[in-house]
């Protein structure tokens, strides 16, 4: 008969470490749930293979978790779609005749809108705002480092800020896994504590509005202002020759319109709230998160295919192939939370939770759990370059640990949070700080380099800020 000791922390533990060396998540979360099992049961390695590959099967006779997993493939066919529509590039045409930028500073607030404003996914805000404004910032002889800095400091910091959309989705999904009752109120009420993307959004309008270049951003900029783009042996995300026939293409085809982005956009927004409200029987807190989040995107997609119909832009075949090309780009997400949630399944059977939070009320003061949490999270997002899977790892076990103490769940998910975006923020190996330079079309360890004093600057203030919170634990 198992007993809750000290073997139950070796399955996370042991997926954390593996993680972090061979950066594979889904291996790493593999094994911990194999392990898990053959501590839980106390069987062979060979009977524990079949238990744990039982535990993965077993996330889909939850609802809620079937519905989350379904709902990030719908996700990544929603955004082909709307990339495929030209719905991008429709908004792009409209900003320029609109003629709403005109100088330097107009252009990097256009970026910082266009992130804030764009909460969908973290990829698609930074795909939006860096083929909207690269060519202002070039004509305004604004550094391409600049321009990355400015959409990755606007793109997951929002999307964790925000609950009606695939990241509130993720999160919710994980509480309500980690037997959290009220998971959206948790998530809504981190929001507040969720010290590193709010301290990220504050300083990148800081250095918009007072034009600060530090450190090897100055230099960037310095070089741009003189007449080069790139730095002499820079090697741009993104082929030039590419971005010039894009232009082409977006300067020629007037069956482009911001409609097709803007309106599947809207009616995700405006349909999860209306979700909750209707399976929370009139209380939108009452409400089931995976299944509003999987109508709301549900909706999106319908519109955008409807939109597209309507103006003879294609067929359902063709339709069909850009979604099924697009689930196919966001299936390692979805596997990374499918093992995540079977991880967390069977940390919850081993009592993980319960036996670390003993071991952290006997041997860490109160007051620095917090920011050891989010440290903890920092650098397993900085080693893996992934906030989802450090949601995965990380956010099961804050969750026990706070609920063993009877302390604030959403204090401990705010420090998990804002760990895992700091790590990825600043992490080289980030999907989000890869794209960014990609859509900046800049040099990636050029775009890491000039961004990581901010980054840095941003955490040592999140940093302090949960030691102060932790204070009146």
């Amino acid at each position: 008969m198992y007993e809750i000791s000290w073997m139950s922390v070796i399955p996370p533990l042991l997926a954390i470490i593996l993680a972090i060396i061979t950066r594979q998540v889904i291996i790493s979360l593999s094994i911990g749930i194999w392990i898990g099992f053959c501590i839980l049961e106390s069987v062979n390695p060979i009977s524990g293979l079949a238990l744990a590959i039982e535990g993965v099967i077993n996330v889909f006779s939850d609802p809620g978790d079937t519905r989350v997993l379904i709902f990030t493939l719908i996700i990544g066919g929603l955004i082909a779609t709307i990339e495929k529509s030209g719905g991008v590039r429709g908004f792009i045409r409209l900003l320029e005749e609109r003629k709403w930028v005109d100088n330097p500073a107009r252009a990097q607030w256009l970026a910082y809108l266009i992130g804030v404003v764009v909460f969908i996914e973290s990829n698609i805000t930074l795909l939006v705002a860096g083929s909207i404004s690269r060519p202002l910032f070039d004509r305004y002889k604004i550094s391409r480092e600049k321009l990355a800095y400015i959409i990755d400091s606007t793109s997951a910091p929002i999307c964790i800020l925000i609950p009606l959309n695939a990241w509130g989705a993720v999160v919710v999904a994980l509480l309500a896994s980690s037997g959290i009752d009220q998971p959206i109120d948790v998530f809504v009420g981190s929001i507040l504590f969720n010290f590193y993307p709010i301290a990220v959004l504050i300083t990148a309008a800081i250095v918009i509005w007072k034009g600060i270049d530090i450190g090897p951003m100055k230099s960037a900029q310095a070089r741009t202002e003189a007449g080069e783009v790139l730095w002499p042996n820079a090697s741009p995300m993104v082929d030039p020759s590419i971005l010039a026939a894009l232009s082409r293409e977006a300067d020629t085809n007037d069956q482009d319109k911001a409609r097709y982005m803007v309106l599947p956009i809207a009616v995700m927004v405006f349909a999860m709230p209306l979700g909750l409200y209707i399976t929370g029987g009139g209380v939108i807190s009452d409400g089931s998160g995976s299944t509003s989040v999987l109508w709301a995107v549900l909706a999106a997609l319908f519109t955008s295919w409807a939109l597209v119909l309507v103006a003879g832009r294609s067929k359902i075949d063709e339709l069909m192939q850009t979604f099924l090309k697009g689930a196919g780009g966001l299936l390692p997400v979805s596997m990374i939370l499918l093992f995540a949630l079977a991880l967390g399944d069977v940390a919850n059977l081993l009592g993980t939770g319960v036996y670390v939070a003993q071991l952290a009320q006997d041997t860490i003061p109160g007051f620095l759990l917090l920011p050891v949490l989010f440290i903890i999270s920092s650098f397993i997002a900085f080693s893996i370059g992934s906030s989802w899977g450090t949601f995965a790892i990380m956010i099961p076990l804050a969750m026990q640990i706070a609920t063993a103490l009877d302390l604030s769940a959403s204090m401990f998910l705010a420090a998990v949070l804002s760990g895992a975006v700091f790590g990825d923020h600043a992490s080289p190996i980030s999907d989000t700080t890869v794209v960014s330079s990609m859509a900046s079309a800049t040099d990636h360890i050029d775009h890491v380099r000039t961004q990581l004093p901010y980054a840095l600057i941003s955490g040592g203030v999140a940093t302090f800020a949960f030691f102060l919170l932790g204070l009146g634990l």
